[in-house]
């Protein structure tokens, strides 16, 4: 299977926030990706506007030519921008004001009530709905149960790991999530933390068909450009 390759341009507003200006603007860098071969657009819209603004949603909503997906928290107000801007899919993520980014995944067995009401509300606005989950076969079920369409693996824990050991470890979770997704009639879809030197044996895992990756590409691209960052990556991905 061949994945898509979804860049993150969170990080691109991360760096016009700094100072408040209105560059870089990542509705450019999300153009620039989609011609150098990324098929998704991601972007986190956080309840505290700490990068991504509404002002963002809506441009790329009207300018991006293959997909967009939204990360928002399971909230009402997050719904309500979600049926304003119609992206295409919606992906459920946890959140904390007091992170730096998103430390885990989001835990579907404890909220299940919240969860299931939040999928039917977007799933009833014709949006696709994924939901960010650590790589824990119950919480891939738990996925299933709610109704979702998607899950995205949290790759946090095998892109930290120290030793080959537990790289393989995290690896083999990842496996199994991804497995047992795709036997529930999910789709599956990985994330957070992934780069050119770690994506390889996560690109290889047939069951997930989308990768999403932010921080690198941004990083990468301050040295090289947006368009070589984001064709580096989609080499590395599609090469055995």
């Amino acid at each position: 299977m061949t994945q898509r390759l979804g860049v993150n341009v969170d990080h691109v507003a991360t760096l016009r926030q700094a100072r408040k200006a209105t560059y870089p603007d990542p509705v450019t860098a999300a153009g620039i990706a989609e011609l150098a071969g990324a098929e998704q657009i991601t972007i986190h819209l956080r309840e505290d506007r700490r990068h991504i603004q509404d002002r963002d949603l809506r441009v790329l909503r009207e300018t991006v030519q293959t997909m967009l997906n939204l990360e928002m928290a399971a909230t009402q107000e997050m719904v309500k921008v979600a049926y304003e801007y119609k992206p295409d899919m919606a992906t459920l993520v946890p959140e904390r004001r007091e992170e730096v980014t998103t430390e885990g995944g989001l835990d579907v067995n404890a909220q299940k009530d919240v969860v299931s009401r939040v999928v039917k509300n977007l799933k009833d606005g014709d949006m696709i709905v994924s939901l960010f989950i650590d790589p824990d076969v119950d919480q891939v079920k738990a996925a299933h149960k709610v109704s979702a369409d998607r899950v995205e693996i949290h790759t946090g824990r095998y892109c930290e790991a120290r030793t080959e050991k537990d790289r393989m470890r995290e690896l083999g979770r990842i496996v199994d999530a991804s497995k047992a997704a795709v036997k529930l009639g999910l789709g599956c879809a990985a994330g957070h933390g992934l780069n050119y030197d770690n994506v390889r044996p996560v690109a290889r895992i047939q069951e997930i068909d989308e990768l999403n990756i932010g921080h690198a590409i941004v990083a990468r691209a301050v040295m090289v450009g947006f368009d070589r960052a984001v064709r580096e990556m989609v080499e590395i991905m599609r090469t055995p």
